[in-house]
């Protein structure tokens, strides 16, 4: 890039470097770019690290950069052109500040690193078919066929929610675990169980949420639980 920008530059003939040879011409402003650049770059490499904005890093380390570069400028005239004076280094400064400025901006667009863009996909896949086989056994024969939505614990009472509307049966919530442990779905609070693939909208606040499911039944979320809800793609 350095090199492409220095015979960009022999080309343009800029600062009446036009006066001087072609082929001097070309050779001093590729040496010019090309080491100019390095210790622009050394700069950067160095201290432009500590400053996490880009272009406040492309600002700062073309300040700093550029008296170091003006100083092998005039060393490179006096070897190239005999050129003797250092009173030249001044005025140079003002030339050379704006040339590392855009030299170091293609530089910051060429490697800068574009931010990642990480795309989250939810596989709902289906429970084993003997899954829920167990716990369909204790529901009526209207709803054993059922889509199992939720489940909700009342004391010693389960509240089943499916998609043919909901029943109360007798049997604690842990053993209600404990046979949907192979089904696909989640504990979202201390006292509902929901279907995975009844989700249809999770909302967070403060910590905890709601979840709301197939059929408009909606299933708070607390805290202890907001980790397994995440994991499973609602974030």
């Amino acid at each position: 890039m350095l090199i492409v920008m220095g015979m960009l530059l022999g080309f343009l003939g800029p600062f009446d470097s036009e006066n001087a040879p072609l082929v001097s011409r070309y050779a001093y402003w590729t040496i010019c770019m090309l080491g100019g650049g390095l210790i622009a770059v050394a700069v950067d490499e160095s201290l432009g690290r500590r400053l996490p904005f880009l272009w406040r890093r492309v600002a700062v380390t073309s300040a700093l950069a550029t008296p170091l570069v003006t100083l092998f400028v005039v060393v490179t005239q006096r070897l190239m052109f005999a050129e003797h004076r250092w009173s030249i280094y001044l005025p140079l400064l003002w030339q050379v500040g704006p040339i590392m400025l855009a030299a170091m901006t293609v530089r910051a667009l060429v490697w800068r690193r574009l931010p990642m863009r990480v795309e989250t996909r939810i596989l709902v896949v289906p429970p084993l078919p003997e899954a829920e086989t167990a716990f369909r056994q204790r529901l009526s024969a209207r709803r054993r066929g059922a889509r199992l939505i939720a489940i909700e614990a009342h004391d010693h009472y389960l509240r089943v929610h499916t998609d043919a509307g909901a029943e109360l049966i007798t049997l604690r919530f842990a053993d209600a675990l404990d046979e949907l442990a192979r089904a696909h779905g989640l504990r979202v609070h201390r006292s509902w169980w929901v279907a995975a693939d009844a989700i249809e909208e999770v909302r967070w606040s403060r910590g905890s949420g709601k979840v709301r499911l197939v059929g408009g039944v909606v299933a708070p979320i607390s805290r202890t639980y907001r980790s397994d809800v995440s994991a499973a793609g609602w974030s």
